[in-house]
């Protein structure tokens, strides 16, 4: 299974130059999995059109986003568990806080974004992944995505990079 791995989109009006790039970087997904700052809730209905789609809320999306997605999401994909939290708080760092938040839940992999820095780790044989910003890279150089695939004997995770 291809998975599209997005976060931090930051949305605001311009929903079309967002569905251009859908078409540019996630044609051939199965499932595209959004880590939460969408701010626009267009956004997630245009994801769910486009494909299948998980997602979460993050700190700057608003009742009406809230109100389309969870907080925390996990699921199970081939033999994969996989959490999915934006990464807001005020505790400890960025991705603690994303680790923490599954502590208890046994999986695989962690999804996080909230910092739009990209990101590949392991803490205590979990993969920890960040796909830092498709459309809002802040201080980072590139915009960035993952192409994730999951496979039964081995995990192939892609950052792209683009400017």
């Amino acid at each position: 299974m291809k998975i599209g791995i997005i976060s931090d989109t930051h949305v605001k009006k311009d929903i079309q130059s967002f569905a251009n790039l859908l078409d540019t970087c996630f044609k051939e997904v199965d499932l595209i999995i959004h880590a939460g700052d969408y701010i626009n809730a267009d956004v997630i209905k245009l994801l769910k059109d486009y494909t299948n789609f998980i997602g979460v809320w993050g700190n700057v999306d608003e009742s009406e986003v809230k109100g389309l997605v969870n907080e925390k999401e996990i699921i199970s994909i081939k033999d994969y568990r996989i959490g999915v939290f934006h990464g807001h708080g005020t505790s400890s760092s960025t991705l603690d806080r994303a680790y923490e938040k599954f502590k208890e839940d046994e999986v695989d992999i962690i999804v996080f974004g909230h910092s739009h820095q990209p990101l590949v780790k392991t803490k205590n044989g979990i993969l920890i992944i960040n796909p830092g910003s498709l459309t809002s890279r802040r201080r980072e150089r590139w915009f960035s995505y993952i192409i994730l695939e999951l496979n039964e004997q081995s995990i192939d995770l892609g950052f792209r990079f683009f400017s």
